[in-house]
């Protein structure tokens, strides 16, 4: 968790404005939920490895006595916790507000979120995440419409060039039950394949033996994975798809990853679709569904946000089951991408003045720089003049003028 400076936060609220801004321009409303819920909620398993990660709250009113009888239960220590993603909170708030929504609900998230996890470059306890979801259609063009929204922001950050990675969580269990894996063996078998792109498929193979994988599934897979392939080029579609996969892929599953990639092509107003099938995209959360996807980009090795559909989670607190799909934008590996240009205001000055200046003649001279919807701030001249301009060039000022008493006209001077 980390105390953001005042120019680093003014790049944040940037940033974050570019999103909401072109959220909004593709027919999404902004809803905020609250930082905690239900312990029951948190960890009624659909948040996958995160709801290790949560932070708890200790019910209110436990004595010594009380706290030690239920050392080994969390759920009887805690009644509520700190929100670890926003899709929980918002399948909750789609439940309990449905009466109030339209029939098909396309919503903003922006705000932050809490996990235990182990800080290091990029991760944090506490981090911002950029949501849209669509609830209520069940067909493609949901997916589409995320896609279309969430590149069209990350192309609005000067970020051109932002391809996903894409895949359905239905074409994984066909292709696992083809090579012959156990149903009840998936779950652990995912996630050595999640681990691909970093073991390679010697790892991938051993660590499925390790695990006490069926021999003859393990033996079907790595002879996937080796099998001879062409070098040709193919753009997404179902040629790309088929050739990534075992013969005989369920003909709806492509046709609806196939209608994605066409929808997103005509969102975008391009020939060449953004999109690259990924037949081993895993995604760790419990509660995909359908589709998932990630958002990546030439410029570093890691994806920059993601999602996917969760059709089955708001059954859970609704009682009846209703489609739901969301796209997930990485925030905090954003911010750190987008060019310094991106964040210099239109114009920001700084009123230099000496200790004699009346206080009335600083704060007019302020209010009219204001007036031309500009940014002022007043600083007392220094010893040290030079450090000052740069401190405020840093922080994003402008310019500069220096303030006198009795003068009326300021000569604003630029700090580059």
């Amino acid at each position: 968790m980390r105390d953001i400076l005042p120019a680093d936060k003014a790049r944040r609220e940037r940033v974050l404005s570019v999103i909401r801004e072109r959220y909004l321009a593709h027919g999404f409303d902004e809803i905020e939920t609250p930082v905690v819920e239900e312990y029951s909620r948190l960890h009624a398993g659909i948040g996958g490895d995160n709801e290790k990660l949560a932070y708890n709250v200790l019910r209110r009113g436990l004595d010594a006595d009380a706290i030690r009888n239920a050392a080994d239960d969390p759920a009887a220590l805690s009644d509520l916790g700190l929100r670890y993603d926003l899709t929980v909170p918002l399948a909750r708030f789609y439940a309990s507000n449905r009466g109030q929504l339209p029939a098909v609900f396309r919503s903003i998230q922006i705000g932050a979120v809490w996990r235990a996890e182990r800080p290091q470059k990029g991760r944090y306890r506490q981090f911002v995440q950029c949501d849209i979801d669509i609830m209520g259609d069940d067909s493609s063009r949901a997916e589409a419409e995320l896609m279309v929204a969430s590149l069209d922001a990350v192309d609005a950050l000067g970020l051109e060039g932002a391809t996903v990675r894409i895949n359905d969580r239905r074409v994984l269990d066909w292709m696992l039950d083809s090579f012959g894996f156990a149903a009840e063996e998936r779950p652990g078998v995912l996630i050595t394949i999640d681990k691909l792109d970093k073991i390679g498929p010697d790892g991938v193979a051993a660590e499925l033996r390790e695990r006490g994988a069926a021999a003859s599934a393990v033996d079907a897979f790595e002879a996937f994975l080796r099998r001879p392939q062409t070098m040709e080029y193919n753009p997404f579609g179902e040629r790309q798809i088929r050739k990534a996969l075992p013969e005989n892929a369920p003909v709806e599953i492509v046709a609806h990853l196939v209608g994605i990639g066409e929808a997103v092509a005509a969102g975008r107003a391009q020939s060449d679709i953004p999109l690259v099938f990924d037949p081993f995209l895993v995604r760790g959360m419990g509660y995909y569904t359908g589709t998932i996807f990630e958002l990546a980009h030439p410029s570093v090795d890691y994806s920059l946000g993601g999602g996917g559909r969760y059709d089955g989670m708001i059954g859970r607190f609704l009682g009846q089951q209703v489609p739901a799909v969301g796209f997930s934008l990485g925030f905090e590996r954003l911010v750190d991408l987008v060019a310094d240009g991106a964040d210099a205001a239109a114009q920001a000055i700084v009123l230099i003045h000496d200790a004699d200046v009346p206080v009335a003649e600083l704060l007019a001279h302020k209010t009219a720089l204001i007036g031309t919807g500009a940014r002022a701030r007043l600083e007392r001249r220094t010893k040290n003049l030079k450090a000052l301009l740069e401190r405020a060039s840093a922080e994003g000022y402008t310019g500069f003028a220096t303030v006198t008493a009795g003068v009326t006209e300021l000569e604003v001077k630029p700090l580059s």
